[in-house]
């Protein structure tokens, strides 16, 4: 099987990308957050960092009430309260009915009752862009069936036991099962990792770079789930999850080349996150991976 290529400087995808930060920059869109209190404050700040404007809510009547004028969404089931049991569901009904994009990050996806019930939930009335590691990725493909069960691994908390790689049929699988649901047939799912993967369930791309750092701060996966949404509401999915996890990379190779360590990180990389370009983030490196090698890889869900 042959390599993954880098993708010309003059594909279309690049300037798909390059402008989509230019109209978070120039727009400054409302990306709401239904997110784990832990980190809520870095998703907050790394939302307004790339140039959207960022909203806050736990309550139901809120959140979808405020779906009117947000340009996308994000959920992150992360810190569990007993009332997300029926708020998250509610929640992704009422998104599914008026056809609002958003995106989910099914955090310590496979570990505990409640967490589980909610993600099966979300099966029937998905998001438009899943955002996980590759553990998660694998075991929510496996609770809505989309993949073998019996192959699936054991997820091990908040971090993943698996490497991107192993998660290219899971994420693709889901990434169609999203499509199948959105409005208009586009859905994506990035994958963080050493080397992150982004696919749209037929094309694969994988994004090198960022810092080892981003492992040493709280929050740096939910905040990059909480910028995928503002990218969502700008741009279509494929196209918002490259863009942001591009940023995200280029943002961590830049913090820490200043950082003294992961407290000093954080905050060079919010800098960073504001500081990085559009053409800096669409002039990184993106494999994509041949066509007839990703149908090899496909799970046939």
């Amino acid at each position: 099987m042959s390599d993954p290529a880098n993708l010309p400087c003059t594909h279309p995808l690049r300037e798909r990308i390059a402008q989509a930060v230019r109209d978070v920059r120039a727009r400054t869109p409302l990306a709401q957050s239904f997110t784990n209190f832990v980190t809520i404050n870095l998703v907050a700040n790394a939302q307004l960092a790339a140039g959207g404007t960022a909203a806050m809510s736990f309550l139901p009547d809120d959140v979808i009430d405020t779906a009117a004028i947000s340009g996308a969404d994000y959920v992150n089931v992360g810190t569990l309260l007993p009332f997300y049991k029926d708020a998250l569901p509610q929640i992704a009904r009422a998104f599914a009915k008026a056809g609002h994009p958003w995106v989910l990050d099914p955090v310590a996806a496979g570990i505990g009752k409640t967490r589980t019930e909610i993600l099966n939930a979300f099966r029937a009335v998905p998001p438009t862009i899943v955002r996980a590691n590759a553990s998660e990725a694998i075991a929510l493909a496996s609770m809505w069936r989309l993949i073998d069960p019996d192959g699936a691994s054991r997820p091990a908390g908040v971090e993943s036991v698996d490497e991107v790689d192993a998660a290219v049929d899971a994420a693709r699988a889901i990434a169609r099962h999203l499509a199948r649901y959105a409005p208009q047939g586009r859905a994506a799912v990035a994958i963080s990792g050493k080397v992150d993967l982004v696919t749209d369930g037929e094309r694969v791309f994988r994004i090198p770079g960022g810092s080892a750092l981003m492992t040493k701060i709280t929050g740096a996966g939910c905040s990059l789930g909480g910028v995928v949404a503002t990218y969502l509401a700008v741009a279509d999915p494929l196209t918002a999850a490259l863009a942001a996890s591009a940023l995200y990379n280029r943002a961590g190779e830049a913090a820490e080349r200043v950082a003294h360590g992961p407290g000093s990180f954080q905050v060079a990389f919010l800098d960073a996150l504001w500081n990085v370009t559009p053409e800096q983030v669409a002039g990184s490196e993106i494999l994509e991976q041949a066509a007839a090698q990703s149908a090899d890889r496909s799970s046939g869900a």
